[in-house]
């Protein structure tokens, strides 16, 4: 969407702020021998205190109230019996709804102590998404925006999945554009102010493949390498862009 009042802004900002709490509820309790099923119910508890709803679940039906997927998956994990252990990563992936109003953002954070390696890939993932909500600036392309989270990665030495991207949000969970993690030379749509998207790199230790799960809905490394993803919703303004999920 393009923010075109203050109602507006107020009414995605309020929505990013379900989105923000819920983020650091979860990431507070995630240890090992947590569920990804009792991850899930911590956030619909916290989104109904709010008085917000699922984004995937109005969106897609999708089975659980937030995505959580645990080292190879990388996107759209399905919560349920599987426990976190020692040593892996977790993605926790927010998505809600609040008045009309969608938000949505992502972080990866480690089950007790990781190695060295998976503390690099968290590291990148951070970086490229910091270079990108930078390169998202009044004016600019949304090539450019991509532009610099690959250099970001690749700086770091790891491989965006390609297939995988942000999008436009607001009143819908997904909405036009598309926003790609590298500088797709199709990605030629000014920056106006108002726009307002999701910045989202998802990065891989290994091959930059994808394959579907079998459950139909989670996304994984083809080679079953640990993947990391961090996610915000922005809105491009004057001044800069402008983080609706930081809390």
């Amino acid at each position: 969407m393009s923010v075109d009042s203050p109602e507006q802004l107020r009414g995605l900002r309020r929505a990013g702020r379900v989105v923000a709490e819920t983020l650091r509820v979860l990431r507070s309790v995630v240890a090992p021998g947590v569920s990804t099923g009792e991850l899930d119910r911590l956030a619909a508890e916290t989104f109904a205190r709010h008085g917000a709803r699922s984004g995937p679940i109005l969106t897609y039906d999708y089975p659980g109230s937030v995505c959580i997927s645990v080292e190879d998956e990388v996107v759209h994990g399905v919560p349920g019996r599987r426990i976190v252990r020692e040593g892996e990563l977790v993605t926790l992936d927010v998505a809600a709804e609040l008045d009309g109003y969608h938000a949505d953002a992502a972080v990866t954070v480690p089950v007790g102590s990781v190695d060295q390696g998976r503390r690099r890939l968290m590291s990148a993932t951070r970086a490229a998404l910091a270079a990108g909500i930078h390169a998202a600036q009044p004016g600019c392309t949304l090539r450019d925006v991509g532009a610099a989270i690959e250099r970001a990665s690749r700086r770091h030495g790891f491989s965006i999945l390609r297939e995988l991207t942000g999008h436009g949000i607001g009143f819908a969970m997904h909405e036009e554009p598309t926003v790609f993690n590298w500088a797709a030379p199709a990605a030629r749509a000014r920056l106006t102010p108002g726009l307002v998207f999701t910045i989202e790199p998802m990065l891989t230790a290994g091959r930059p493949e994808i394959v579907l799960g079998r459950d139909g809905w989670t996304i994984r490394t083809v080679d079953r390498a640990p993947s990391a993803h961090e996610e915000h919703t922005i809105m491009v303004a004057e001044a800069g862009p402008v983080i609706l999920t930081a809390g």
